[in-house]
């Protein structure tokens, strides 16, 4: 399977929890548990296959990775919160949940930052700064495809 073949698993994947967030009826717990859990395999599969780390640096590497995506899917979950607030409010959006949102927004943008910025001396202690470059550049290509998807899918504020 090819980077482009991983890539294009995981935004369906991700829309398909998109679905679920818009859709509250069928958000079931364990379902989107199990979407949650294969975006995460999809994903560490890419990386896995991007990186091309020696078994020692796996080691430490791997590590570090779950840390961070555990720390990562709380901002994802703050996402979704977000998300949802905007679909409940979408076809009266007042000019102050309006701005609650944005500011929600920029918040979680500004906390993805700090994340990469707090792990960025983690990560190149244990694979070097290439590597760490490398990963960092495959993480920001997986974060547009969701942004596009999410920007193909949501409709502007009204």
């Amino acid at each position: 399977m090819n980077t482009k073949h991983i890539a294009g698993l995981l935004a369906v994947t991700v829309l398909a929890m998109l679905a679920m967030v818009a859709v509250p009826a069928l958000a079931q717990s364990d379902d989107m548990e199990i979407l949650r859990e294969k975006v995460r395999a999809d994903k560490k599969l890419l990386v896995a296959q991007s990186m091309q780390l020696t078994d020692e640096e796996g080691k430490a590497f791997w590590q570090i990775y779950d840390a961070y995506q555990d720390e990562k899917s709380k901002l994802a979950d703050r996402r979704i919160k977000v998300i949802e607030d905007y679909a409940a409010n979408f076809q009266t959006l007042s000019d102050d949940v309006a701005k609650d949102l944005v500011d929600r927004s920029i918040g979680i943008q500004k906390d993805a930052v700090k994340l990469m910025e707090s792990y960025l001396p983690k990560f190149s202690k244990a694979v070097g700064d290439k590597k760490t470059a490398r990963f960092y550049q495959i993480e920001n290509k997986i974060d547009a495809i969701v942004n596009f998807e999410l920007a193909a899918n949501i409709p502007l504020a009204q």
